[in-house]
């Protein structure tokens, strides 16, 4: 009597580990065969849309730039700071990037970056345009009439 009870007890255990992930697969009323095993397109086909790859804009507070030795015009940076934005605030991070010599950004500079909203670790800064280039200064008008050198 003791053993029937012990083995109803686990089946009924492995049913309710088993059961949620089973049906949250194949969804209620799913046609059978659906997606292959699992009912896997039945799945993704349920998710909300624009939840997978959603990012945020913030600014990453640069707290620490380590530049390692240059060669043929770049080198390797590691930048660590701090990210603000609308879903999170201070959130340390780091990256290592290879950039320009003498384009690694200074402590304490504000950059703006782009970051995962669900894994806020993964993170890039965004391309800003060069600044434009000053108007020429004003030239005077050349001379009037021939002129040689003598």
């Amino acid at each position: 009597m003791f053993e029937i009870l012990v083995l109803v007890l686990v089946v009924g255990g492995i049913v309710l580990l088993l059961g949620p992930r089973i049906r949250g697969r194949r969804g209620p009323g799913a046609s059978n065969g659906s997606g292959g095993p699992g009912g896997m397109a039945e799945f993704r086909e349920r998710r909300s849309p624009g939840v997978r790859g959603a990012n945020s804009s913030g600014t990453l507070l640069v707290t620490g730039v380590s530049a390692g030795a240059p060669s043929d015009g770049s080198h390797l940076v590691t930048i660590t700071g701090v990210i603000n934005g609308p879903t999170i605030r201070e959130h340390e991070v780091y990256t290592r990037v290879l950039m320009a010599v003498g384009t690694a950004p200074s402590m304490g500079q504000l950059m703006p970056v782009v970051y995962s909203t669900k894994n806020p670790d993964k993170w890039g800064i965004v391309a800003t345009p060069p600044p434009d280039m000053p108007p020429p200064p004003n030239m005077p008008p050349p001379p009037a009439g021939p002129t040689e050198l003598r």
